[in-house]
């Protein structure tokens, strides 16, 4: 489908046009009402893979094992799910910040981090992810999965990531992408505006917000599009991953 242009003061929330301003509130309303199910339909959606695409950004990050200091940044992640895979595969020496500007998600992680013994070491802080309320390199490592599609200016997000990483850290970013695999791109276009909504009327009570997830997936820019936005932000070393047919890609740069 074709990318709208948005000019400065105008932005995209799913296929509708809004006031910059505007769309982390609209943003934040469709998290609100999500939160409870977000993984559980993080699933439905996905099939699953979520799983696997989120195993593959922990072993590629590679926490170190031991007790070497390792402080993890997890942005939008407020249920905690890529934190608590990076803090279980690391050493004593690992542990992570989820911050998210949405209190709802926040509370569904931490209550899932105590739960699993995991409070101790991942922490949850209210933020956002244009203006983090971090120390200039504070971080070894900051990651995104499925979260900077939703960020209403993405160039300052990706500044303030490479802001708050240490010299040499690492910053990926797991986001859906653009299918290139021929018959699986009309088999994806079909599951996600015919299915996908369908399913989160019936698990989560609204297809609303699903309908604007998926919308929002076909608004973010391709791989190497976003490659070039994670360079100009200053980024180094920035690859793009195709995974499963580019229904995913995982981007990866360092602070050089």
């Amino acid at each position: 489908m074709e990318r709208s242009e948005t000019t400065a003061a105008e932005t995209h929330f799913g296929y509708r046009t809004v006031p910059l301003d505007e769309k982390q509130t609209l943003v934040d309303d469709v998290f609100h009402k999500v939160a409870k199910r977000y993984d559980i339909m993080n699933d439905f959606m996905s099939g699953g893979l979520h799983r696997a695409w989120k195993n593959l950004l922990i072993s590629r990050l590679r926490p170190p094992q031991g007790d070497r200091p390792f402080l993890h940044l997890d942005l939008a992640g407020g249920t905690g799910d890529v934190a608590f895979r990076s803090v279980s595969a690391g050493g004593t020496g690992t542990r992570a910040i989820v911050a998210d500007i949405n209190t709802e998600m926040l509370a569904v992680g931490r209550e899932r981090a105590e739960k699993r013994g995991l409070a101790d070491r991942v922490e949850f802080r209210e933020a956002n992810a244009e203006e983090l309320p971090f120390e200039d390199g504070m971080f070894d490592a900051v990651t995104i999965a499925f979260g900077i599609r939703n960020v209403p200016r993405i160039p300052l997000a990706l500044k303030e990531m490479r802001r708050v990483l240490k010299p040499g850290g690492r910053c990926m970013v797991l986001e859906f992408s653009t299918v290139d695999v021929p018959l699986l791109d009309k088999i994806y276009e079909f599951y996600s505006f015919k299915v996908i909504p369908s399913i989160g009327a019936r698990v989560a009570g609204d297809a609303e917000p699903y309908q604007y997830l998926v919308e929002s997936i076909r608004k973010f820019p391709p791989p190497e599009a976003f490659a070039q936005m994670m360079r100009d932000a200053g980024f180094g070393r920035v690859t793009a991953t195709p995974l499963t047919g580019g229904i995913v890609a995982l981007h990866s740069g360092y602070r050089i």
